[in-house]
């Protein structure tokens, strides 16, 4: 047993801070003697190495207090939690390091006054203490959330300049990001978890039924008969009982939960393995063979766009397609009620010209170069329409 001088000591927290934490019952004293002299044995001394871990990262001691008397707190998960974001931040401070000693140097005489992304992580914080139960629904936990924050701070150079270039300065940006966290685009989102959920864990009856008959020979035909009826009956109860398939552009929100059974990365691996291997690409094939031709107008728009990659991306035909573009992104925009920037179109143009997997993606999808050609269409569009 330690006395609280002696904790102190060996730890460098202050008696006072150490009084504190017994007060609001985030660190009690193991024992306290008749004299009134607090104890604290090893376990903990252990509790109060977490919470110098949670305090380092700039976790309120409120939230930490919540975060270690949940019933689902889990000591060994927080300390890898804890280890990846301390490696985070010590990558940063040693990026920071060595920025001032280039300028020390003289190597770099940039001012930084333009990157300063303070009120976009205060953006980020706001929304963590307004919002906790969209956080935990979206990222797992508190403490996923605080990693992602820790991410883009070890990235923040990178983040401001897509933001100015997107933007035009981090106040737009910041100012921006706070009205989307609070858009449709975030319910839509919950809207394809829950739907997602509800599919693995076999939350909706008859959808269970469905899926797992849909994929009990996988040797089948995606496209025979017996499979597109199944297909049917998928498609018309998801439209039927979940709202993000009866609003308004429904059909769009089923054509794209479609892709995620074919592109999706991280959706394949949770299908296959529920059904088993190659069960996601077949249920994906089976639901696209039923759709036929209906998709959204703007991936006809971009079909069409890419149907001559011969043809000059600054021609008239070319921009009228990509005006069509721009106008639909638009109303998308406003119906979200997203703010995606002044410069959007000019921002997603640098993704089809300057970022490999986009341009092996989009290359793949509409052709070699296409990737390019719908690059140097938007950017055009982008410069002679602002």
């Amino acid at each position: 047993m330690r006395t609280v001088k002696q904790v102190s000591d060996l730890t460098g927290i202050s008696v006072r801070a150490l009084h504190y934490y017994d007060k609001i019952g985030l660190l009690k004293p193991s024992e306290i003697t008749d004299a009134g002299y607090r104890l604290y044995n090893e376990e903990a001394l252990e509790i109060l190495q977490q919470i110098l871990f949670f305090k380092e990262l700039d976790i309120p001691l409120k939230e930490v207090k919540e975060i270690m008397v949940s019933a689902h707190f889990d000591k060994m998960k927080a300390l890898e939690n804890q280890k990846k974001l301390l490696i985070l931040k010590r990558n940063r401070l040693n990026g920071l390091i060595e920025l001032i000693n280039k300028t020390l140097k003289g190597e770099n005489t940039m001012s930084f006054k333009e990157f300063d992304m303070s009120e976009y992580f205060n953006v980020l914080e706001e929304f963590k203490k307004e919002h906790e139960n969209k956080i935990i629904k979206s990222w797992g936990s508190v403490d996923k959330y605080n990693e992602f924050i820790e991410k883009c701070k070890s990235n923040e150079a990178e983040i401001a300049k897509i933001a100015i270039k997107q933007y035009g300065s981090i106040e737009k940006y910041a100012k921006a990001i706070k009205k989307n966290f609070n858009s449709d685009i975030v319910t839509i989102a919950e809207q394809y978890d829950e739907f997602k959920k509800d599919c693995l864990e076999d939350k909706h009856p008859k959808l269970k039924e469905l899926y797992k008959k849909l994929v009990s020979d996988l040797t089948k035909d995606p496209s025979s008969k017996e499979i597109q009826q199944i297909a049917e009956e998928i498609s018309d109860t998801a439209r039927k009982d979940y709202e993000l398939f009866k609003m308004d552009k429904g059909d769009n929100h089923w054509y794209y939960m479609v892709q995620n059974y074919l592109l999706n990365p991280e959706w394949i691996k949770e299908v296959d393995k529920k059904y088993g291997n190659g069960a996601c690409k077949f249920i994906g094939e089976a639901l696209k063979n039923y759709l036929g031709d209906k998709q959204p107008k703007i991936n006809i728009l971009y079909k069409n766009l890419t149907s001559d990659l011969s043809k000059d991306p600054s021609s008239k035909d070319i921009q009228q397609i990509i005006e069509k573009i721009a106008d639909i992104t638009k109303k998308q925009q406003e119906s979200l009620n997203v703010d995606m920037g002044d410069n959007y179109l000019g921002f997603t143009a640098d993704l089809y010209l300057s970022k490999p997997k986009f341009i092996k993606a989009i290359d793949k999808k509409y052709g070699s170069g296409a990737s390019k050609f719908i690059g140097e269409a938007l950017k055009f569009y982008s410069e002679n329409n602002k």
